[in-house]
């Protein structure tokens, strides 16, 4: 007797028909919940549209200023010096149409995972129950192939850029949920208690004291959103969605070597301008050290305070005037 049929002579593992249970859901939800899949689909296609039209209808000369403006303010003349080549290489390649609309499918995936994955970041790092019921669903929604969520989306949504731009949010949302929970829980525990000392409420140390401290991490977090967002326009262009994932489409049907690599390129390009944008953001968003520094010394005083028993001080003011 094979080893294959040992093994199939051992004890039988009865089937559990998990895939059918997904089915059934899938089924239920587009016969139940149609009215609201099309309104959240057109909500996202009026998005997407609206903003690729902004994006087209400015002159390209002026985008190019605003990214060498922009590359300039946030990072160094020789960033905006990049902000200038990269976007008139894409130019020349006859890409700028295709970049707008995949900049704009871009923003809107992005600040949908955004808006998201930071409330429920919050919640994780406030609350140890949250976070341990949401850390097994961000492992399945950041290990499972990202063709998987094509199944459903198509099915709900049909093709277009509705299914592209799902597909995308929940791909790129875990790490925004995880580096928001990481750095609300990173806070020093002395700088939350200089709040606490005064009677601040739950509400004000988490606004006043925590979310400032915790910005660097939170844009970190909007920076993997934004260039995992970016990993799937060609994923997008697969379901007809416009953009460079679309020519990059086009050339792999087409075999065309040259085009694919023009259209990856331009791809590149966008990532690039959009991680060191949203990089430099976050440096300037976060006055950590310096709020850190000032609830420190609010807390000493709080201590030769406590022994003279003739000063006060509101810690959440200190915080609030940063």
């Amino acid at each position: 007797m094979s080893v294959h049929e040992l093994a199939q002579s051992g004890p039988s593992v009865p089937q559990v028909p998990i895939g059918h249970w997904i089915e059934s859901a899938v089924d239920w939800v587009n016969n139940n919940l149609g009215p609201a899949l099309d309104g959240i689909g057109s909500a996202i296609t009026a998005c997407v549209d609206g903003l690729s039209y902004v994006l087209g209808v400015v002159p390209w000369p002026v985008m190019v200023l605003l990214f060498v403006a922009l590359g300039w303010w946030l990072r160094t003349w020789k960033f905006a010096i990049f902000a200038l080549i990269g976007p008139l290489l894409i130019v020349s390649m006859r890409l700028w149409d295709q970049a707008m609309d995949t900049l704009a499918l871009i923003i809107v995936a992005g600040a949908i995972a955004l808006i998201l994955a930071v409330p429920i970041g919050i919640a994780a790092g406030q609350n140890a129950v949250v976070s341990r019921i949401a850390k097994p669903v961000l492992d399945l929604m950041q290990t499972m192939p990202a063709f998987v969520y094509l199944i459903p989306a198509v099915i709900l949504f049909r093709l277009g850029v509705v299914p592209g731009v799902v597909a995308t949010v929940i791909f790129a949302m875990p790490p925004g949920v995880r580096l928001t929970e990481l750095g609300v829980r990173q806070v020093d525990r002395e700088v939350v208690e200089a709040g606490e000392a005064f009677g601040a409420s739950p509400w004000k140390v988490l606004s006043r004291i925590k979310l400032p401290l915790a910005l660097g991490t939170i844009m970190a977090g909007v920076n993997q959103v934004i260039m995992l967002a970016l990993s799937m326009v060609v994923i997008a262009g697969m379901l007809s969605a416009p953009g460079l994932g679309q020519s990059v489409v086009s050339a792999l049907s087409q075999v065309e070597v040259g085009a694919g690599f023009q259209a990856g390129l331009a791809v590149v390009i966008l990532a690039i301008f959009l991680d060191r944008i949203t990089a430099a953001l976050g440096e300037r968003a976060a006055p950590a050290k310096k709020l850190e520094r000032r609830l420190r010394a609010v807390k000493r005083r709080a201590a030769r305070t406590k022994d003279t028993g003739t000063e006060t001080v509101d810690a959440t003011r200190v915080g609030a005037g940063v």
